[in-house]
């Protein structure tokens, strides 16, 4: 079994007497301590969490949508082409 870094930072929670009883009676059924359980379950709603902000999910339409639109732009607005060629003009690469 592999060994777990040391711990070295301390989270400090106050909880219900009765969410707690919850937690104890969780960390019983799968043989951890409090601790160990709560700081299971926190690191797993953060993974959770971060992955739904990370990941884009996009039904079967908007991924056919999404893949057109890559391989055949829409031509740009004029206001917009004008802001290109002013950034290309600018920003000229140095030879």
């Amino acid at each position: 079994m592999p060994t777990s870094p040391p711990r070295t930072e301390r989270v400090e929670a106050r909880i219900a007497p009765e969410v707690l009883e919850i937690v104890r009676r969780a960390a019983e059924i799968e043989g951890r301590s409090v601790s160990d359980f709560l700081v299971g379950a926190a690191q797993e709603a953060a993974r959770r969490t971060i992955e739904q902000m990370q990941i884009i999910r996009l039904s079967m339409e908007e991924q056919q949508r999404f893949a057109a639109l890559l391989l055949t732009p829409p031509e740009l607005p004029p206001a917009m082409a004008r802001a290109a060629k002013a950034h290309k003009k600018l920003i000229a690469p140095s030879q």
